[in-house]
C-alpha cells in the first residue's frame, strides 16, 4: 500500500536509533514508555541508560527504597509516574515471576498503565499486533486520510490503524509511525490540534505541578521537615494555599508521610 510504503521509506532513511529500541527486553520496554509519558525523546534517554544500570530486572527496583527512585526520577516531572513504576515492579516480581505480562489485559491492571501504554509494551516488548494511538501516530493519521477535517475522533483512526498494521512486524511499523509523526509536526502545524481529543498542555511555571516537584527534591536532597521549614526550602514561589494543597495532594498519593509535624519521603 502506498501510505505504508510513505512511511517505511521514510524510516529507512531517518528512523531513529533510541536505546529501548536497539535492547527490546520487556523491562526495559516497560521502563521507557513510563518515562515518555508527556517527556521528550531527547530528555528521556539519559534518563533511561542510568535507571537500566541501576534497576535492570524488575526485582532491583522492587528493593529500592522510594526515596532512591524519586532521587533517580528527579528532573523527569510527573513524579506519579516513579511511584506507579515502582508498583508495577512489586506486583510483577511477586506475582509474574518477575516476566513483563505479555497481554494488554494484564497489564492494564497494573499502576499507572492505561490502553495505550497497556498496548505499546505488547507491541514493543513482544511485537504483538495491538492497536493504540499516541499523539505521534495520531498526526500521522490525520495527516494522510483526515486532511482539513476537523474534530477527528480517535474511534474513527483506529479501524485505519488496524487495517494498515503490518502484522509481520508490528514494531517496526509502530516505530515508523511514531517517527514519521514526530517531524510532521516540527515542519508544519501539528496535525493533532485537529483532533477531537485535543488539548494544550497546562503551563508549568508557577503551577501546582511545579510545587509538588520542588516538594519532592526538597525532602530527596535536604531530608525532612516541619512545614514551615520546608516551604522556605522551595526552590520555586508558592504561597500558603498552594504549598499546603501540593503537601496534602502528595501525602494522599503516598509519596510524603508526616509523623510529629516533620514531612518526609514515606518508607516503602
Amino acid at each position: 500500500m502506498r501510505f505504508n510504503s510513505i512511511i517505511y521509506s521514510h524510516y529507512e532513511k531517518e528512523g531513529r536509533i533510541l536505546p529501548w529500541r536497539e535492547n527490546t527486553e520487556p523491562w526495559g520496554v516497560l521502563v521507557s514508555e513510563f518515562m515518555l509519558q508527556q517527556t521528550q525523546v531527547s530528555r528521556v534517554e539519559s534518563y533511561w541508560k542510568s535507571w537500566m544500570e541501576k534497576w535492570p530486572t524488575p526485582a532491583c527496583l522492587d528493593k529500592a527504597s522510594l526515596e532512591e527512585v524519586l532521587e533517580g526520577w528527579s528532573g523527569l516531572g510527573y513524579n506519579r509516574r516513579a511511584l506507579y513504576l515502582k508498583g508495577c515492579a512489586g506486583i510483577i516480581t511477586d506475582n509474574f515471576g518477575g516476566e513483563v505480562p505479555k497481554t494488554q489485559a494484564e497489564l492494564l491492571r497494573l499502576p499507572g498503565i492505561g490502553p495505550y501504554c497497556a498496548g505499546a509494551i505488547c507491541c514493543f516488548a513482544y511485537n504483538y499486533p495491538a492497536v493504540f494511538i499516541e499523539t505521534n501516530i495520531r498526526s500521522v493519521m490525520l495527516h494522510f486520510f483526515f486532511p482539513g477535517q476537523e474534530g477527528v475522533k480517535d474511534k474513527e483512526i483506529m479501524p485505519l490503524l488496524e487495517k494498515h498494521m503490518d502484522r509481520k512486524n508490528p514494531r517496526k511499523w509502530y516505530w515508523a509511525l511514531m517517527d514519521y509523526g514526530g517531524v510532521l509536526k516540527k515542519h508544519a502545524i501539528n496535525p493533532s490540534r485537529r483532533s477531537a481529543h485535543y488539548t494544550r498542555q497546562s503551563r508549568f511555571r508557577g503551577s501546582l505541578r511545579q510545587i509538588r516537584g520542588s516538594l519532592i527534591r526538597s525532602l530527596v536532597h535536604e531530608g525532612p521537615a516541619a512545614p514551615e521549614d520546608l516551604r522556605e526550602r522551595l526552590d520555586v514561589e508558592a504561597n500558603k494555599e498552594e504549598f499546603y494543597r501540593a503537601l496534602i495532594a502528595l501525602e494522599k498519593e503516598s509519596i510524603v508521610a508526616e509523623k510529629n509535624g516533620v514531612y518526609r519521603i514515606k518508607n516503602s
